[in-house]
């Protein structure tokens, strides 16, 4: 396959872009929130539970984990990238939790950055996420690409993630969807590993999540509004005054997280479900798994740890699980499973 000569140089650059931008800048949604704060826990002053036992352990396609919690998709390409990517594989092994990587086109386009994705050996026991937009189906990938990636991770699972706002608003971006619903099917039938179709700010409706199912998608990961804003993203970036209009403009655009989650779950009960966009703790954490979501995927929180240091992101990692479960213990639950079906959540607003 020819790319354009420039297109891994462009590609590369985006992605230092992307990873400065939002270590830097307030690139979150202002006026549009995750929807979670609607939502508060009865608290339970006898919860009749030694805290000491409480079980946050999970599965997740087939995979145990020690927490709910997946660091969701966010960089590699570069230098910065690949440290902070092993830095968030040796956490993630280390109290056993998913993984999932940023966009893996910049690796298909330049294998030599292949290195900064390649984080299997320091997380050999994880449910570890390839990561490529689908959209690309539509630009000459197809499944050779899809295996690739997959193999540079040694993934348990390929995200295909979705996200048309952002390409209407990043310079160049590639904005022909037409199609990709059958290209999607015809792409699950073929893979070694489940897909998993996410969003990457603006939410996954009811609707869409039964059409991606149908078409093969084993796993949602709604990523909803309320966390940070690609639209903001790619304003930061924009080349001309329409393209940073049109970021601004579209900045709080999308599905809030926790209306993603139950229109969802009306929908497919079963599937396994992730969510994500604009989670910041564990007691948000907690409420996205008792409105019925399998994983929650945090973003921000572990980019900006990882950004700091080692002990800064393992410090983040535990008061995770510390708020996990003490919303367990405070609700009266011993597990998750008891969580999901206590009722202990009640929508206030």
């Amino acid at each position: 396959m020819n790319f354009p000569t420039n297109l891994p140089a462009a590609t590369e650059s985006r992605k230092a872009d992307h990873l400065r931008i939002c270590i830097e800048q307030d690139v979150q949604c202002q006026s549009v929130t995750n929807g979670l704060e609607r939502y508060r826990f009865t608290h339970t002053c006898l919860p009749e539970l030694n805290r000491g036992d409480i079980d946050l352990t999970t599965t997740f396609l087939g995979k145990k984990l020690g927490a709910p919690l997946l660091i969701s998709s966010m960089t590699g390409g570069t230098e910065q990238a690949g440290i902070i990517n092993r830095r968030l594989a040796e956490v993630a092994q280390h109290y056993k939790i998913a993984m999932g990587v940023g966009s893996q086109r910049v690796a298909v386009e330049k294998p030599q950055v292949a290195d900064t994705f390649a984080v299997r050996s320091l997380a050999p026991d994880i449910p570890l996420f390839a990561n490529l937009g689908a959209v690309q189906l539509n630009y000459e990938y197809g499944l050779e690409q899809c295996l690739r990636v997959v193999d540079i991770l040694e993934a348990d699972a390929l995200i295909l993630h979705l996200n048309p706002l952002q390409e209407c608003i990043q310079p160049r971006g590639d904005v022909n969807f037409c199609g990709l619903l059958d290209k999607i099917e015809k792409l699950c039938t073929k893979l070694p590993v489940p897909a998993i179709a996410k969003e990457v700010g603006n939410g996954i409706s009811g609707d869409m999540a039964q059409k991606l199912i149908n078409a093969g998608i084993a796993a949602i990961d709604v990523a909803g509004a309320g966390g940070t804003s690609w639209a903001k993203v790619e304003s930061e970036r924009a080349e001309t005054a329409m393209q940073r209009r049109l970021g601004l403009t579209f900045a709080d655009w999308g599905i809030p997280t926790a209306e993603c989650i139950t229109n969802v779950r009306q929908v497919a009960p079963n599937i396994p479900l992730i969510a994500s966009g604009g989670l910041r703790h564990g007691l948000e954490v907690a409420k996205a798994i008792a409105l019925g979501a399998d994983l929650a995927g945090l973003a921000m929180p572990f980019l900006r740890a990882a950004a700091d240091s080692e002990s800064t992101l393992h410090a983040l990692a535990e008061v995770l699980i510390a708020e996990i479960t003490t919303v367990l213990f405070c609700t009266g639950n011993a597990d998750l499973q008891q969580l999901k079906q206590s009722q202990t959540l009640q929508r206030v607003a």
